[in-house]
Protein backbone atom coordinates (compact mmCIF):
# COMPACT_ATOMS: atom_id res chain seq x y z
CA UNK A 1 0.00 0.00 0.00
CA UNK A 2 1.49 3.33 -1.00
CA UNK A 3 0.88 6.46 0.98
CA UNK A 4 0.93 10.03 -0.27
CA UNK A 5 1.42 12.78 2.23
CA UNK A 6 -0.30 16.08 1.54
CA UNK A 7 1.83 19.03 2.60
CA UNK A 8 0.94 22.59 3.58
CA UNK A 9 1.99 23.67 0.10
CA UNK A 10 -0.34 21.06 -1.46
CA UNK A 11 -3.25 22.32 0.66
CA UNK A 12 -2.48 25.92 -0.24
CA UNK A 13 -2.32 25.04 -3.95
CA UNK A 14 -5.71 23.29 -3.76
CA UNK A 15 -7.27 26.29 -1.97
CA UNK A 16 -5.71 28.71 -4.47
CA UNK A 17 -7.21 26.76 -7.35
CA UNK A 18 -10.63 26.23 -5.72
CA UNK A 19 -11.26 29.87 -4.85
CA UNK A 20 -9.13 31.60 -7.50
CA UNK A 21 -6.62 33.09 -5.07
CA UNK A 22 -3.02 33.83 -5.89
CA UNK A 23 -0.87 31.04 -4.47
CA UNK A 24 0.94 33.37 -2.04
CA UNK A 25 -2.40 34.44 -0.53
CA UNK A 26 -3.54 30.83 -0.20
CA UNK A 27 -0.25 29.94 1.53
CA UNK A 28 -0.72 32.85 3.96
CA UNK A 29 -4.32 31.77 4.61
CA UNK A 30 -3.32 28.15 5.29
CA UNK A 31 -0.53 29.29 7.62
CA UNK A 32 -2.91 31.58 9.51
CA UNK A 33 -5.45 28.78 10.01
CA UNK A 34 -2.78 26.36 11.25
CA UNK A 35 -1.25 29.02 13.52
CA UNK A 36 -4.64 29.76 15.06
CA UNK A 37 -5.26 26.05 15.70
CA UNK A 38 -1.81 25.65 17.30
CA UNK A 39 -2.18 28.80 19.43
CA UNK A 40 -5.63 27.71 20.63
CA UNK A 41 -4.33 24.28 21.63
CA UNK A 42 -1.31 25.86 23.36
CA UNK A 43 -3.74 27.85 25.53
CA UNK A 44 -5.29 24.53 26.60
CA UNK A 45 -8.47 25.03 24.58
CA UNK A 46 -9.96 22.35 22.34
CA UNK A 47 -10.59 22.94 18.62
CA UNK A 48 -13.86 21.66 17.16
CA UNK A 49 -14.15 21.68 13.37
CA UNK A 50 -17.75 20.97 12.40
CA UNK A 51 -18.13 17.95 10.14
CA UNK A 52 -14.42 17.13 10.43
CA UNK A 53 -13.25 16.37 13.96
CA UNK A 54 -12.03 17.61 17.30
CA UNK A 55 -8.52 18.35 18.53
CA UNK A 56 -8.59 17.77 22.29
CA UNK A 57 -5.92 18.84 24.79
CA UNK A 58 -5.37 16.18 27.43
CA UNK A 59 -3.57 16.73 30.73
CA UNK A 60 -1.19 13.92 31.64
CA UNK A 61 -0.28 13.64 35.32
CA UNK A 62 3.21 12.97 36.61
CA UNK A 63 3.92 9.25 36.75
CA UNK A 64 6.70 6.75 37.17
CA UNK A 65 7.91 4.95 34.07
CA UNK A 66 10.87 2.85 32.97
CA UNK A 67 13.99 4.32 31.39
CA UNK A 68 14.05 2.55 27.98
CA UNK A 69 17.83 1.98 28.13
CA UNK A 70 18.31 0.90 31.74
CA UNK A 71 14.87 -0.20 32.84
CA UNK A 72 15.24 1.92 35.98
CA UNK A 73 12.09 3.63 37.21
CA UNK A 74 12.16 7.38 36.62
CA UNK A 75 9.60 10.14 37.12
CA UNK A 76 7.88 11.37 33.96
CA UNK A 77 6.94 15.05 34.16
CA UNK A 78 3.30 16.12 33.84
CA UNK A 79 2.49 17.34 30.34
CA UNK A 80 -0.23 18.07 27.87
CA UNK A 81 -0.87 16.09 24.72
CA UNK A 82 -3.20 16.57 21.78
CA UNK A 83 -5.51 13.92 20.41
CA UNK A 84 -7.68 14.05 17.30
CA UNK A 85 -11.09 12.42 17.13
CA UNK A 86 -12.59 12.33 13.65
CA UNK A 87 -16.32 12.77 13.27
CA UNK A 88 -18.51 10.25 11.45
CA UNK A 89 -18.79 12.59 8.43
CA UNK A 90 -15.03 12.36 7.91
CA UNK A 91 -14.92 8.61 8.54
CA UNK A 92 -17.74 8.06 6.04
CA UNK A 93 -16.04 10.25 3.43
CA UNK A 94 -12.75 8.37 3.83
CA UNK A 95 -14.61 5.07 3.41
CA UNK A 96 -16.47 6.25 0.30
CA UNK A 97 -19.90 6.35 1.89
CA UNK A 98 -22.37 9.01 0.74
CA UNK A 99 -22.90 11.95 3.08
CA UNK A 100 -25.76 11.69 5.54
CA UNK A 101 -26.27 7.93 5.25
Amino acid sequence: MTSKNVTRADLAQAVAYAVSLPKYEAIALAEQVLTEICDTLARGENVKLSGFGNFVVREKAERIGPNPKTGAEVPIEPRRSVTFASLNNLKDHVNGKPAGV
